[in-house]
């Protein structure tokens, strides 16, 4: 009954967005909403099942898309497989993307549950920059502008979570590469390149193999 309930729920979040209505729901499953209630005690207990449930998802995919590529120490390849995965699945997944990386849902603050399942992709992420640092296949040398001593304090503290032993530079550039793969997922997915870009896949591409270049990546 508990995915029953969230597959309804889903339903609704593609016609009407993250304000559910447990009373909705619950008439579409010819349920009384008491009944709901049983379940899930409020519409942001309902949400937040929902998130974390998208998060898990694409989590799931990219650690499918990680493990997949053969040759370990292809480090470019391995990030260049999780950007293509993360956008596959918010294309396939529009609305479960915009209940995680879309605007914030008026009224709803998200709870402790939602935290390990959210950083299963950066994980992922950092974990390519962990084997790369291990295999020499990363440099730390500043680039473009020196990193502020304050961010180096806050990156390093990021690192020790997600990327021990990885240089707070190259966290940085990883960083930004995450925040570009992640706009350039959202512009796409939410029509800002409508009557710009019609090649999406090359350019989704391009940029891609930009970033990694970026981060100091190689095979």
């Amino acid at each position: 009954m508990t995915e029953e309930i969230k597959i309804v729920a889903r339903r609704h979040l593609a016609a009407e967005g993250p304000d559910l209505s447990l009373r909705a729901v619950a008439r579409d499953l010819n349920m009384v909403s008491s009944a709901v209630y049983r379940y899930f005690p409020s519409r942001d207990d309902l949400l937040t099942a929902l998130i974390v449930d998208a998060y898990d998802a694409l989590g799931e995919a990219t650690e499918k898309a990680d493990a997949e590529v053969p040759k370990r120490r292809d480090f470019l390849g391995r990030w260049l497989a999780v950007a293509r995965a993360v956008r596959e699945w918010a294309l396939k997944r529009p609305h479960e993307y915009a209940l995680i990386y879309g605007s914030p849902v008026p009224g709803y603050a998200a709870p402790q549950d939602t935290v390990a399942p959210a950083t299963r992709v950066v994980a992922v992420l950092g974990a390519i920059l962990v084997d790369a640092t291990a295999a020499g296949a990363l440099s730390a040398a500043e680039h473009h502008l020196r990193l502020p001593a304050a961010l180096r304090t806050e990156l390093h503290r990021i690192a020790q979570a997600i990327a021990p032993g990885v240089d707070e530079r190259v966290l940085g550039r990883a960083m930004m590469a995450w925040t570009e793969l992640l706009g350039a997922v959202s512009f796409e997915l939410f029509g800002h390149f409508t009557n710009v870009f019609d090649e999406r896949d090359a350019w989704f591409e391009y940029q891609m193999r930009s970033l990694v270049l970026f981060i100091g990546l190689t095979y």
